[in-house]
């Protein structure tokens, strides 16, 4: 996993004889499929659920200060992410690399609340207030 730490990160896996050249080319493969998502300070906009395999990840949002809850897998994502206050919760099946890409599914399907206003054809104001 690679981020930038302001929202955006990437996944790669890399194969090989060495240990050393299996990370670089994960390094490499993570570094080319960075893609942007949306974040909110430090937290996510709102509830967001990721599923692959039989893995499945709920992300919840927190407030400024809470900190990371989450598993190992899962919390090397959100660091990478800049995502430094949410609360994670893993269901189903525990494998790491479903973990991770659970993960990065559910955080790509974010959307921001103006995109949220905009596809309801509401003000920013009216969804604050919900």
């Amino acid at each position: 996993v690679v981020g930038d730490g302001r929202g955006q990160v990437g996944l790669g896996l890399g194969k090989a004889n060495e240990v050393v050249e299996a990370i670089r080319k994960a390094v490499e493969q993570a570094s080319a499929s960075m893609k942007k998502i949306n974040v909110e300070g430090t937290s996510i906009p709102h509830l967001a659920v990721g599923r692959f395999g039989s893995g499945k990840v709920l992300m919840k949002p927190a407030e400024k200060g809470h900190g990371i809850i989450a598993a190992g897998a899962v919390r090397a994502v959100m660091e990478a992410a800049g995502i430094m206050d949410i609360s994670v919760k893993c269901l189903g099946s525990r494998n790491p690399n479903n973990l991770v890409r659970s993960t990065l599914e559910g955080l790509y399907n974010l959307r921001s609340n103006e995109w949220i206003a905009r596809a309801r054809g509401k003000d920013i104001e009216y969804l604050s207030q919900q």
